[in-house]
């Protein structure tokens, strides 16, 4: 399964946002681009994608929304809108919860969620333009590792450091068409 974090500094951690402003939200038009990236291609959902978002605006941070490619999952960007929204009404205190098939939201930061993936097995790699080409890498060295990508205010810099850094070049592209370069390589590379 090919899995992604997406850390957003300034998402709101709350509901209360009015959908026909989503830059005011915390550029949760962002968020809605890099969601609609990771896990659709046109006219259907890929298979085996697993997200992580990091909401840490205001009210209520930090806040993690998770999504497992279903067959389930709205593909319009207001349709995506309204479940993110729906998610942070519903996230319970001490306990995660499934909103939508395959959508989960709980208290978490970005700090506890990356050392419990290392703790299951995961191997992290951080998106960074000074990073090892992932075009130089071998197939082995990109199977069974979770890709974190930060927002325009980046990552925190404490929690990132122990982590390789990837790159998939030295221009600064639009956090949702680093999904999409990194799935096109590993599409390519058939992994």
């Amino acid at each position: 399964m090919r899995e992604f974090i997406y850390f957003s500094q300034k998402a709101r951690t709350s509901g209360n946002w009015p959908e026909n402003d989503l830059m005011k939200a915390g550029r949760m038009d962002i968020v809605i681009n890099v969601i609609i990236a990771s896990l659709f291609l046109s006219h259907k959902l890929r298979d085996n994608v697993k997200l992580h978002l990091i909401f840490n605006g205001p009210p209520n941070p930090p806040m993690h929304l998770e999504f497992i490619s279903n067959e389930e999952m709205p593909i319009s960007k207001k349709d995506v809108a309204g479940l993110i929204k729906r998610m942070l009404y519903k996230c319970k205190k001490d306990r995660k919860t499934e909103v939508f098939p395959g959508c989960f939201i709980e208290k978490k930061s970005f700090g506890k969620l990356v050392r419990e993936l290392e703790e299951n097995g995961k191997k992290i790699y951080v998106l960074d333009k000074k990073g090892v080409s992932i075009r130089k890498m071998e197939d082995n060295e990109l199977k069974d590792y979770v890709f974190v990508i930060g927002d325009h205010e980046g990552l925190p810099e404490k929690e990132i450091k122990k982590f390789d850094k990837i790159s998939i070049g030295k221009m600064i592209y639009f956090a949702s068409h680093v999904f999409i370069i990194v799935h096109n390589e590993l599409d390519v590379r058939g992994l």
